[in-house]
């Protein structure tokens, strides 16, 4: 079959300035897609390092995920930070969970600077449950993402805030059990609370107190510390900060605008001098350039330390209209 123009891979034979253009990014929604796709390629030999892998394929480095939802004992929220978020999607699977997978229906996307906002009102996470019993859950929900605006386009923020949840249990189950009791008030109860497994719910309460500990793990894993130098290392930090004076980023514009001012006055002084020595030479030059011959008579001064006639210092020289000299006293 040949190619032809509508081909993407279609080269022209007039140079490649015929060539179709390069495909534009692609759509956030496009990347929950991928995702999907990367969970459903997880194996049961699946570790710690695909796990990572996972969440730095997805997500950001400094991305923080958050859950909001309603139990029986008020409403929660977990938010947690980028190291705890791979082991957070290993617990949903080792809650008994096999597939999982998020539908976004009429989201909408608002372009920023750096950054794209995907707002989905009917946003539905389905987890198909193996055991205690072959289940089918659907929670809903709004869901939030804001993805950076650059080739990677991972994961920045993930706000998922809970409204309802269903599970689904196939009829076939039912009435294989029909005659059981026991099995079907067994089946008649929830295997999850809110759509959430027992295992990530306890992930999630645990991750209360891992969370403030990020920066002592990362300490011991780094410097390879005692847990109690660790502790006191970050407790030393923290006291530094507190005690520090804020106003050392405050005191270099001041310096630079004493600068500037010293700088611009300095400059006036300069000019108000040069202005002054201008007039003063200005107001000198025309007595200077006085001409001798549009006056009838002119005088010029002559001093000198002998005594004149009259005992003066100074005498005077006129000069007649004829040019002669003549001395006057």
């Amino acid at each position: 079959m040949s190619s032809t123009p509508h081909d993407p891979f279609y080269s022209s034979p007039f140079g490649p300035f015929y060539r179709r253009h390069t495909p534009y990014m692609v759509q956030p929604e496009y990347r929950i897609y991928e995702m999907n796709k990367r969970l459903q390629s997880r194996t049961e030999d699946s570790d710690n390092l695909w796990w990572d892998a996972f969440a730095t394929e997805f997500f950001e480095d400094d991305a923080t995920l958050t859950l909001s939802f309603c139990l029986e004992d008020g409403p929660k929220r977990y938010t947690i930070g980028r190291t705890l978020i791979p082991r957070y999607f290993s617990t949903v699977f080792e809650g008994g969970v096999t597939d999982l997978y998020y539908i976004l229906k009429h989201s909408k996307e608002s372009y920023h600077n750096s950054s794209i906002t995907v707002d989905c009102d009917q946003c539905a996470m389905v987890t198909q449950h193996g055991k205690p019993m072959f289940t089918k859950v659907c929670t809903e929900g709004r869901l939030i993402l804001e993805f950076t605006f650059d080739d990677l386009m991972r994961i920045k923020t993930w706000h998922f805030t809970v409204r309802q949840y269903r599970e689904l249990v196939p009829r076939s189950i039912l009435a294989m059990h029909a005659q059981d009791p026991q099995v079907l008030d067994q089946l008649s109860k929830n295997i999850t609370r809110m759509g959430l497994t027992n295992f990530t719910l306890n992930y999630l309460r645990l991750c209360v107190i891992l969370e403030p500990m990020q920066e002592l793990m990362s300490r011991h894993k780094t410097y390879n510390l005692s847990p109690r130098d660790c502790l006191k290392t970050c407790l030393f930090q923290k006291w530094q900060r507190m005690v520090a004076p804020p106003a050392e980023p405050t005191r270099q514009p001041t310096t630079k605008r004493r600068k500037r001012k010293n700088s611009t006055s300095s400059t006036s002084n300069s000019s108000a001098g040069n202005a002054t020595s201008s007039t003063s030479s200005k107001k000198k030059t025309p007595a200077a350039n006085l001409s001798l011959s549009s006056q009838g008579l002119g005088a010029i001064p002559n001093c000198s330390l002998n005594p004149g006639r009259d005992g003066d210092l100074c005498h005077s020289t006129a000069v007649t209209p004829s040019g002669q000299f003549k001395e006057k006293h």
